[in-house]
């Protein structure tokens, strides 16, 4: 076998480099930060591309929604508690920036836990070989009892758990997420799966109740979901559960002949993963709107989020 010959490039077909469209120029490029510059500032030295172009659309998108009256739904896995981003949420909704939130059911536990106690989230490892972890005894029994209560006046989990932190009046309510809704009468809803929680697993927990309550909250959250037009969708955190609830509501209310066609979604994760991806980012804008994947430490872009969005509507007054 004889080897052929290297190919030959003479004769191929070129073309002028300032006559061809490219993707990226100088006037996309970022600037240099400067010392003492502020936030604002900061956001217009980045660079106009991928995420950070992203990033400028959807807080375009988010005040646009609000300018308007529009709803903006924050669901949110516990993780986004545990890092400490409940003052950070707390001031957006206060400001009318956040009008309901979406948890799962880790979700009462950690925010519960913070109004109570000032403080969360166990280590397992220390405590497993022992059975101990999520045996703590005031958590159980708050939650478990609020749950019951929701089932017996045909509320809502998540506006149970709220109005029994307040009428409990703990030490650090300004900083729990339930108590400064059901303050601010920002609906909150719960999504529970059974067996998921360490409440599940102490002698009050009632499987009926529990079932009753946040189904109770399912229906509410599908109400929200049928006023999303126009609206915004954040999904910060859930890797699977608030993914498929969202899903299921949105389909379930445009069913039922509500037109929510024209959303914005954003899913907000350190890792991508499929199905934040395929039920928030993709498949409900198919119809119209636009999804974005941002990826990042919670604790780093949601504080960066919250300031992006009241720089644009400040400097919009």
């Amino acid at each position: 076998m004889s080897y052929p010959k290297p190919f030959s490039f003479e004769g191929l077909n070129t073309y002028s480099l300032y006559d061809r469209k490219s993707k990226v120029s100088i006037e996309d490029f970022a600037r240099p930060m400067v010392e003492g510059q502020s936030m604002k500032e900061f956001f217009s030295c980045l660079p106009d591309q991928l995420a950070a172009q992203d990033l400028r659309e959807i807080v375009k998108a988010w005040a646009k929604a609000v300018t308007a009256g529009r709803k903006v739904i924050f669901a949110m896995g516990a993780h986004v508690i545990k890092v400490g981003l409940n003052p950070i949420i707390i001031d957006l909704m206060e400001r009318g920036l956040v009008s309901a939130i979406a948890l799962n059911g880790a979700g009462i536990i950690h925010d519960a836990e913070i109004a109570m106690a000032g403080k969360t989230s166990e280590d397992v490892a220390a405590v497993l070989g022992s059975g101990a972890f999520g045996a703590a005894r005031e958590t159980g029994e708050f939650l478990n009892r609020a749950i019951k209560e929701a089932a017996t006046t045909d509320r809502g989990l998540g506006q149970s758990v709220g109005a029994g932190l307040v009428e409990k009046d703990f030490p650090f309510n300004d900083k729990s997420l339930l108590a400064s809704a059901a303050r601010l009468e920002i609906p909150v809803t719960v999504h529970v799966a059974i067996g998921t929680d360490i409440i599940h697993i102490h002698p009050e927990a009632d499987g009926a109740s529990i079932g009753q309550a946040s189904f109770h909250d399912f229906r509410l959250f599908c109400s929200l979901v049928a006023d999303l037009q126009d609206g915004v969708y954040f999904n910060i955190g859930s890797a699977v559960l608030l993914p498929e609830v969202f899903l299921k509501a949105l389909t379930a209310v445009r069913n039922m002949g509500h037109e929510v066609t024209r959303l914005v979604t954003i899913n907000l994760d350190f890792i991508r993963q499929y199905r934040p991806l395929t039920n928030v980012v993709n498949r409900p804008t198919l119809e119209g709107g636009k999804g974005y994947s941002l990826t990042g430490h919670h604790e780093i872009m949601v504080p960066l989020l919250a300031s992006a969005i009241i720089e644009e509507l400040a400097s919009a007054r």
